[in-house]
């Protein structure tokens, strides 16, 4: 298994058409339901540990960031970013998420990767 070493750097832009899930739709009614709007942010973790968390975009399905994250990592395995609905009562709530594996980005032994990289969640 490839494990990653070094600065890690990660720009995280925008996500677009997000769905709320049943949860977060629990207290919606009527037709409401038809046009409810997310208040997102992006958690940002390698491995177990929280790189940081963007700011939340209030009332849109199609946020826009422009957040940054630099940390140093120490033998990494994977990024991951999940997406929650900031919950104005209780615990926010799940709406998306991703796992990129440090083995997918440095192909062929390479210990650099620099590049747009897009996933759908």
């Amino acid at each position: 298994m490839v494990v990653f070493n070094g600065l890690l750097k990660i720009k995280i832009s925008e996500a677009l058409d997000l769905k709320p899930t049943a949860w977060s739709l629990r207290h919606a009614v009527g037709p409401k339901t038809q046009t409810f709007l997310l208040d997102t942010y992006i958690a940002l973790n390698v491995d177990d540990f929280r790189v940081g968390q963007t700011s939340t975009k209030q009332k849109t399905n199609s946020p826009v960031w422009h957040d940054e994250f630099v940390t140093e990592v120490h033998d990494g395995r994977k990024i991951e970013l999940s997406v929650f609905h900031d919950a104005p009562i209780g615990y926010d709530d799940f709406v998306a998420n991703c796992t990129i594996q440090f083995e997918e980005l440095l192909h062929n032994g390479s210990k650099h990767f620099e590049d747009w990289v897009m996933f759908f969640l």
